[in-house]
């Protein structure tokens, strides 16, 4: 009874959490009818400004459409095989009764895999619900219920998990709806004003072209300090999470212990080729199970892991030749 109460909920949870995506949508849709059919083609009497609008209002609502539909639809990305504990592993660990001798077996697993972060209390991070060890930067995200790469925050405006898989994506969503926001109050404008003073007499265009002026500036300011905060993140290589909760090293917590500089930053979002920056295809750097540290003392570390080829999970679930990089004196700590 109570596992089929749970389902239920959860099956609510998961409809409910839609309700936002539908007013978002339900806003642009509105905003697509407005636009085109009440300003341009009834209000708008010069052709050419009728199809320079058209032309660029199409371009820039289609770019805003599409990432946004990429924020939504881009699955979290969520630790390889490697990360997870084996059949072998995970039955000799729950044959195990003792918690120390419990800890020590996660720990040769640890060994194996590059992670330098660990938990507040300065124990190795694991997620007990994945059952995995969880790569720097992943953290399990109770609504999608599973472990997220690089995870920046649970956005309910995209109803999905911001992080390794969509992050470039969301970053383009703001900037696009920005410039969307933009030209709608810079072309709407002229005529806001004129219907405001009565010079243009239709009584049903007014109505959506004074609430497009409204709702146009209304979202360009939230979207302005949302989009400067994520700039500000990206230039520092910070997640949501780590503005809030600095990450801990072997040596302690350091807010700036991805910071590479600001053109390297750059490039683990945006990747290499400038000409892709601003398309929404994925051009992120690594595949979110590494990330270079800034600290000196782990540059030999990061030599040693540069090579990505031998992260790509395999069929067969072989690790190669890994670097050792656990502390035998550090436990493991169960955390959500």
């Amino acid at each position: 009874m109570e596992m089929a109460l749970s389902r239920g909920l959860r099956c609510c949870q998961r409809v409910f959490s839609w309700i936002p995506v539908l007013i978002i949508t339900a806003v642009v849709l509105w905003s697509y009818y407005a636009y085109v059919f009440e300003l341009c083609l009834f209000t708008v009497s010069n052709t050419l400004e009728k199809v320079v609008y058209l032309l660029v209002f199409h371009v820039s609502f289609g770019m805003f459409s599409w990432t946004y539909w990429k924020s939504i639809f881009s699955p979290p990305a969520t630790p390889c095989k490697k990360f997870q504990l084996s059949y072998s592993d995970k039955q000799r660990y729950e044959m195990e009764e003792r918690p120390d001798a419990q800890k020590q077996i996660l720990i040769e697993i640890a060994k194996k895999l590059p992670i330098f972060t660990r938990a507040q209390s300065g124990a190795i991070r694991f997620c007990d619900r994945c059952q995995v060890l969880k790569p720097d930067r992943c953290h399990h995200c109770s609504v999608c219920e599973t472990c997220v790469l690089k995870m920046d925050h649970h956005c309910p405006w995209v109803n999905n998990c911001v992080g390794f898989s969509n992050y470039k994506f969301f970053l383009l969503f703001l900037a696009y709806s920005m410039l969307y926001c933009i030209f709608i109050t810079a072309t709407v404008l002229q005529y806001f004003l004129k219907f405001w003073v009565g010079a243009l007499p239709n009584e049903p265009a007014k109505f959506h072209i004074l609430f497009l002026m409204f709702v146009a500036l209304m979202f360009f300011v939230s979207l302005m300090f949302l989009f400067s905060y994520h700039c500000w993140l990206v230039a520092k290589n910070k997640s949501t999470l780590e503005a809030f909760s600095a990450p801990v090293f072997v040596s302690g917590p350091d807010r700036n212990g991805f910071n590479l500089g600001l053109h390297k930053n750059l490039l683990q979002v945006f990747g290499e080729d400038r000409k892709l920056w601003f398309i929404p295809v994925f051009t992120s750097q690594g595949n979110g199970h590494y990330f270079p540290l800034r600290s000196p003392s782990s540059e030999s570390r990061n030599l040693l892991l540069a090579n990505e080829d031998m992260w790509d999970e395999s069929d067969d679930g072989s690790e190669g030749d890994l670097v050792e990089d656990a502390d035998p004196s550090v436990t493991i700590e169960m955390e959500d």
